[in-house]
């Protein structure tokens, strides 16, 4: 299968290369050089990188050089979707910017191709509206990072095409995921696993802001008692900023 990732940030860049992995053609796309190259530098020699994957043991070497010679970062935007089978868009949490690039996906892809978004919660219903197929519309939610997360939460409307919602389902699949498919909430934002981790985030910031302790202290209390591998405050800054070394 071929795919494009449109924006090569802390998700697009770690999307791109656990699709690689798993076997497709990958093309990346950024507006700016600057992103590009340091989305290539990410997935080869990043904190989870297919390099230091090498070295843990998690990858063998021809894997990972496969991987590499799968996928492709450039500034090219159409010449990464113009023979796509599926887009990945994984631009900023604008709508009106998702919405825009939903509008020139639609004029620039084949007929057949699926179009999916990583958006965190805004209504599918927006998005497919913004092209002439919206059956063949859908948000595929990852989380980050990407290359470790099993998470995969795809959302789709009764009038979802069935032979999509199944491709994307298969793909999650192949790369490791556990996918689980849920429906639309035009009135809602984010889906499952946000609306309830909204909720979580609110009750922990109000733990903060009543001085019964601090940030560090949440996320330790809720990773010794739920096992989670990060507490809520680091969660939000690995998902926006990247997770160190």
């Amino acid at each position: 299968m071929k795919i494009a990732v449109i924006g090569a940030g802390v998700m697009g860049s770690g999307i791109a290369q656990v699709l690689a992995q798993s076997g497709h053609e990958v093309h990346g796309t950024d507006l700016s050089d600057e992103v590009v190259e340091k989305a290539r530098a990410g997935v080869t020699n990043g904190r989870y990188g297919v390099e230091k994957a090498v070295a843990r043991g998690k990858l063998d070497r021809e894997t990972a050089d496969a991987t590499l010679a799968r996928l492709t970062f450039s500034t090219d935007f159409e010449g990464a979707v113009a023979d796509a089978d599926l887009v990945v868009e994984c631009v900023p949490e604008q709508l009106d910017l998702k919405i825009k690039v939903f509008r020139d996906l639609d004029r620039l892809t084949k007929p057949e191709c699926i179009l999916a978004s990583n958006s965190s919660g805004f209504p599918l219903a927006a998005l497919a509206a913004a092209t002439d197929r919206p059956s063949r519309v859908l948000v595929w939610h990852w989380a980050s990072p990407p290359v470790v997360m099993k998470f995969a939460e795809i959302v789709v409307r009764d009038d979802t095409d069935e032979a999509a919602i199944d491709t994307v389902r298969q793909l999650a699949a192949e790369c490791g995921k556990h996918p689980v498919v849920v429906k639309d909430h035009p009135m809602a934002w984010g889906y499952v696993a946000n609306r309830v981790y909204a909720a979580m985030i609110q009750e922990a910031s109000r733990v903060v802001s009543e001085g019964i302790a601090s940030h560090e202290d949440v996320n330790q209390l809720m990773v010794d008692c739920f096992g989670w591998p990060v507490g809520p405050f680091a969660m939000i800054k690995g998902a926006s900023s990247g997770w160190d070394e």
